[in-house]
């Protein structure tokens, strides 16, 4: 009887960092920062996979798409959060949230199965490679591309589902700097049973099964460095994947520590430091890992700014 006299909130208030005026200022100079390099670096290496003709493989395909989605990414966050810090009031529209739901679980997702298809780029690669234009072929890559955003898409449809069928009355305050699901069912006056639902099976249909493709992929790819007899064969096979596996390895090690943190009874701004780890950290550095660690990309920028 209570949820029938529930007026539904318009807009919600977001606690932020601190409210400290010179920790705001120097919080707001650092991911202003992070931001302007994360967009800066993507979009370096998009544009200059754009302008290289000889960056038509497979695994600058998937490199070019993923470089897209951490633009998008950060931009869903980062820019209300810079708004925030410089602001008395710090909210967002109730529709505002559920797009920031919608679009943080569809890019999140995203990613998770462009670097899985990116491992499987390199396990055909380096396993099977007199298979490998005929298995990575142009219709193969464009089909795993537009599934990874279909699984993303499917993601952010049902987590904005999820949040349709929340109710928020008593409170509208998320002790966070952006819209995410799980703060709002633990903020939602409703039942909260299909929300957990939800999230519990997408985690299960879509985290799981990237992380099993990863796994797989590298440790097969492992093996099959470690039967190459030659040192400079070894060396040679192993570097083609360092960079996507440095990737991984971050994104992946952000994400179970941000999990972990948030499961824990570490402090609220232990929490949302965890979460600035796992949101903001992987996309800026993944143009500087492969600007850094791949000597093709290097040597494209090189000719591309015409530096001998």
């Amino acid at each position: 009887m209570a949820q029938s006299n529930c007026t539904q909130v318009t807009e919600f208030s977001l606690t932020g960092f601190t409210e400290d005026p010179v920790t705001q200022v120097c919080l707001f100079l650092l991911f202003l920062l992070t931001y302007v390099v994360t967009i800066v670096g993507n979009l370096g290496i998009i544009i200059l996979i754009r302008a290289c003709p000889h960056f038509l493989s497979p695994m600058y395909y998937f490199l070019g798409n993923l470089v897209f989605v951490d633009v998008c990414f950060s931009t869903i966050i980062t820019p209300k959060m810079l708004v925030d810090l410089m602001s008395e009031k710090k909210s967002i529209a109730y529709v505002g949230c559920v797009a920031q739901v919608f679009l943080f679980d569809l890019f999140g997702i995203t990613e998770c199965f462009l670097l899985a298809a990116m491992a499987y780029d390199r396990y055909v690669a380096i396993c099977h490679p007199l298979l490998y234009p005929l298995v990575m072929s142009p219709k193969c890559c464009f089909q795993l591309v537009t599934g990874s955003y279909l699984m993303g898409l499917t993601n952010g449809v049902g987590q904005t589902i999820s949040m349709s069928t929340l109710s928020f009355c008593s409170s509208s305050t998320i002790d966070l700097f952006f819209c995410d699901i799980s703060p709002l069912i633990s903020l939602s006056a409703s039942d909260t049973t299909l929300s957990h639902i939800i999230l519990t099976t997408a985690a299960s249909l879509f985290g799981v099964p990237c992380i099993l493709v990863i796994l797989l992929s590298y440790v097969a790819i492992i093996l099959t460095i470690l039967s190459i007899n030659s040192a400079e064969g070894k060396r040679k096979a192993f570097s083609t994947c360092t960079s996507h596996l440095t990737t991984v390895s971050i994104f992946c090690g952000a994400s179970f520590f941000t999990y972990l943190n948030l499961t824990s009874n570490s402090s609220r701004v232990g929490n949302k430091w965890a979460v600035v780890l796992y949101t903001m950290v992987p996309p800026m550095l993944n143009p500087l890992i492969y600007s850094l660690r791949n000597k093709e990309v290097k040597e494209a920028l090189r000719r591309l700014l015409k530096i001998k």
